[in-house]
């Protein structure tokens, strides 16, 4: 027998339960759970709020773990459905990632997530190239935030950082954003501060959507002077909502794309590759999210914890 994480309701955090240890069918690799995080998508999962949560109860919680091999090395594993919150788990070896000798298991869980999204939108989803500028729309939460440092390390020139927390955006100041344009309740204000600092970006990172979007949509490209340049909207998140309405005229007059970046705008293969960059400059101590760690036993109170700005929390097994 082994402990694991087990979502027994959707209604309720995962529990605290033994269950029998796991056997590998052919082709497949057994191997020890070091640690585990509790990312949005990670507690959306277990709330059956996603589209892979598990269609039957009960089902391991978690959906990515850096782990050991049988070799000793290790490696970073994203299953989403399947679950990961077990002392012991079954993969498929194809899909595990080398994660470079003495990384911080922690420390690498709990910055992957955040990182992934901004990571794989400019590297895969848009022809970003460094020396452009990026606008990252909802840049206060952890995502958001590490999307200012994925952009810097990636080239940008110029990072504006949008959200509503005053404090926050001032901390992001130092994290690399070269200006901040607080998201108020007077769309006016916001719309002229958006249009001031954002008008010639080339790239918009989109945690936000809904009608804040629309907002700052209209402002940005209504200030654009250079129509035919380029602007990718990338839409990452959805906190503000899940649809926009778009002006014809606004795709018609600009050199305006707008596109998705997830797990299924990109193939597999291709996100295998960006894991497996991203995850060496993690381990270099380019970028990094603080791991709030719990114990397994104390899952239920690590799904009750809120995240700090810059925190993650993650389950150490």
């Amino acid at each position: 027998m082994i402990n694991a994480a087990l979502v027994e309701s959707f209604d309720e955090p995962p529990h605290f339960r033994s269950i029998p240890a796991p056997e590998a069918a052919p082709g497949q690799e057994v191997v020890d759970v070091l640690a585990v995080g509790v990312h949005p998508a990670t507690r959306g999962i277990a709330a059956g709020k996603h589209h892979t949560s598990p269609q039957s109860l009960p089902a391991l919680a978690g959906a990515d773990a850096v782990v050991r091999r049988a070799d000793g090395s290790l490696a970073y594993v994203m299953v989403m459905g399947a679950g990961t919150l077990a002392e012991r788990i079954v993969i498929d070896p194809a899909t595990a990632i080398p994660v470079p000798g003495g990384a911080d298991p922690a420390l690498l869980v709990a910055t992957m997530n955040p990182a992934l999204s901004s990571w794989c939108a400019l590297r895969t989803r848009v022809p970003f190239q460094a020396g452009q500028s990026v606008l990252v729309h909802g840049a206060t939460g952890n995502a958001g935030s590490m999307a200012i440092k994925v952009a810097k390390h990636l080239g940008a020139a110029r990072v504006i950082a949008a959200g509503r927390n005053r404090a926050r955006l001032d901390e992001l100041t130092g994290q690399g954003a070269d200006h901040i344009v607080q998201l108020t309740p007077d769309q006016d204000v916001t719309a002229a501060a958006l249009a001031e600092a954002a008008a010639d970006v080339d790239v918009a990172l989109d945690y936000v959507w809904g009608p804040p979007t629309e907002l700052a949509m209209r402002a940005v490209l209504g200030a654009r002077t250079q129509h035919t340049r380029l602007l990718d909207w990338v839409q990452i998140g959805g906190m503000g909502g899940d649809a926009i309405t778009l002006s014809g005229h606004a795709l018609r007059s600009n050199a305006f794309r707008v596109l998705g970046s997830g797990f299924g705008s990109v193939d597999m293969q291709i996100m295998q590759r960006e894991f497996t960059q991203l995850i060496t400059v993690i381990a270099a101590g380019a970028m990094a999210v603080r791991p709030h760690p719990f114990p397994l036993a104390e899952v239920e109170a690590a799904w009750a914890h809120h995240d700090a700005p810059g925190e993650r929390t993650v389950i150490i097994l």
